[in-house]
């Protein structure tokens, strides 16, 4: 099959979507064209299940987005970095929401030390997670792998704060803040964390105290 025929659905829904915005609102491209100025920074998963924009219901422009498997800030992805200092450098995003979502196939792979090739190696950073926190994954089934998801978003939320673009950020006082949420596919919501880190000084402690809050009850829906 020529490849315009095999695009040829996605050609016309894009056609129908810019046909249909321009004639709810004339002006939309002209104005995309003009500025990029988003708030927010959205670090998430590849998921093709979690798109990030319809999420929080935000037009594009209003969230610069970075995704990847499982949502990993690792400190050696010069690609996710890159993101992270041009949104904190030149866009000036005010928010940093880094999201994971429950039942995402990387953890679950991670979680079981399932092999699946090259992947590994990216899911080693999860399974890292996994081996600190055995109290926390005891109960396992079910449960145990909603837990490896939210730990697995706090601890890149850490990650997020100790880069050396946050850290120089908060050290020149630009107003910047770190958080941590959680999707549900089931149900279309997103739960926070209790993550929300705007200095150096605080991170820690907010995370140490995130991860307790997770033992004790549910995740408080937004």
């Amino acid at each position: 099959m020529p490849a315009m025929k095999r695009l040829s659905q996605l050609l016309d829904n894009n056609r129908r979507w810019a046909d249909e915005v321009t004639r709810k609102d004339p002006q939309f491209f002209a104005r995309l064209v003009a500025q990029q100025s988003p708030r927010y920074l959205w670090i998430g998963c590849a998921d093709s299940r979690v798109p990030a924009n319809e999420i929080v219901d935000l037009a594009p422009g209003e969230l610069f987005v970075h995704r990847n498997v499982a949502n990993l800030v690792v400190h050696t992805d010069l690609n996710c970095l890159s993101v992270i200092q041009y949104a904190v450098d030149v866009l000036k995003v005010q928010d940093i929401i880094v999201t994971g979502h429950y039942g995402c196939g990387g953890v679950t792979a991670a979680m079981a030390s399932q092999s699946f090739g090259l992947i590994d190696n990216w899911l080693r950073h999860v399974q890292d997670i996994r081996d600190r926190h055995p109290q926390l994954l005891a109960e396992g089934g079910v449960k145990a792998l909603d837990r490896l998801c939210e730990l697995n978003v706090l601890e890149q939320a850490q990650n997020v704060c100790r880069t050396t673009v946050v850290k120089d950020a908060w050290d020149r006082g630009q107003n910047v803040s770190v958080h941590a949420m959680i999707y549900s596919v089931a149900d279309g919501l997103l739960r926070d964390l209790n993550f929300c880190a705007t200095s150096e000084a605080d991170n820690t402690a907010l995370f140490e105290r995130a991860v307790a809050g997770l033992s004790g009850s549910a995740s408080a829906k937004v």
